[in-house]
């Protein structure tokens, strides 16, 4: 009985664990690095209509270039209460294995702008760049469109 009470625990406690949350200080590493990785950075949340559509899109560029200098990042602006309620239930419902952080800063007039000075907080929003390039689109994009940014990125490399 005791074991089982602590594989339970164990699978129950366990999804928390799988999205860290940060505070834009320590987000801010992910903003700039320079070199030949193209970075693509969504930033998005649960409740968020335009970005659930979207998202399956990131999942599949994830999936096409997981073998290239591509990373991708989805930053999920939801509330970390919400994280084992709402969050991973939805990530796997819709089978999400691109990594996922939880940015938990509630001064957004501070940090909007360092990530792009035209973004007006608004989401869904991306910021793709490597080390030579830097696109950031705020609103809902498509596969198509991050592949028509991301692919000729990964030919000059």
């Amino acid at each position: 009985m005791i074991l089982l009470f602590s594989l339970f625990r164990f699978f129950d406690t366990e999804p928390a664990n799988r999205i860290p949350v940060t505070d834009f200080s320590s987000f801010e590493t992910y903003l700039d690095r320079k070199n030949d990785t193209v970075y693509v950075l969504n930033f998005w949340a649960s409740w968020c209509v335009p970005c659930r559509e979207e998202l399956p899109d990131f999942e599949r560029l994830h999936k096409t270039y997981q073998s290239e200098r591509v990373k991708v990042l989805l930053i999920s602006l939801d509330m970390p209460d919400q994280i084992e309620s709402r969050l991973i239930p939805f990530l796997d419902k819709n089978n999400i294995t691109a990594e996922v952080i939880l940015l938990d800063d509630p001064d957004f007039n501070g940090w909007i702008n360092k990530i792009d000075s035209t973004w007006g907080g608004g989401i869904p929003a991306t910021l793709i760049y490597n080390k030579d390039y830097r696109v950031f689109l705020d609103r809902k994009t498509n596969f198509e469109e991050l592949e028509n940014i991301v692919k000729p990125k990964l030919i000059k490399l």
